[in-house]
């Protein structure tokens, strides 16, 4: 949803809050879509700071399906988003760009707020989701959950560095 924040601007110490559904159903991070199981609705809050500065603050909670690191099982992630921005409108995009702002939710007088909440996802993404703590992942020989019992193959990893060694080894057992 894009917001129009000349509204605000026009109305000293101003606020104005919005609530309206979140639009997404999935959510593309690092190549990956990750579908959006449960979503409340998102509550935005603008305050007009004077000298064209306003205040952005965003509410909401959702839910993603992830699946876990280890064995592929899907996990569910809850992130929460409860943040504050505060927009200076006085410098212009070449200024933030080198200020190395990271407003790309901004254009012009234009709030994107899906690009925002997009953002925060992004930052609350965990680095490693997992089903569970124990988890023992899938076998790397036929690819069998090994949460859900043994699958019976040999996953013998030798250290390639002491191949020269089992090379030796190996050579004396012929003779």
């Amino acid at each position: 949803m894009i917001i129009q924040v000349s509204e605000i601007m026009n109305i000293p110490e101003g606020v104005k809050s919005y609530k309206f559904p979140l639009e997404a159903k999935t959510f593309a991070i690092n190549g990956c879509e990750y579908e959006v199981s449960q979503k409340d609705d998102v509550t935005v809050r603008l305050t007009n700071l004077g000298s064209k500065k306003i205040l952005v603050e965003v509410k909401t909670n959702l839910t993603l399906v992830v699946p876990c690191d280890r064995c592929l099982e899907d996990v569910i992630v809850p992130i929460e988003i409860d943040t504050a921005k505060e927009i200076d409108f006085s410098i212009s995009e070449e200024q933030r760009a080198e200020d190395l702002d990271e407003t790309s939710y901004v254009t012009g007088y234009d709030l994107d707020v899906d690009q925002l909440i997009y953002e925060e996802v992004l930052i609350g993404f965990p680095m490693k989701v997992l089903c569970s703590e124990e988890c023992k992942g899938i076998c790397k020989v036929c690819g069998a959950n090994l949460n859900k019992g043994e699958c019976g193959c040999d996953r013998t990893e030798l250290d390639p560095r002491m191949s020269a060694i089992r090379d030796i080894f190996n050579n004396f057992k012929e003779v």
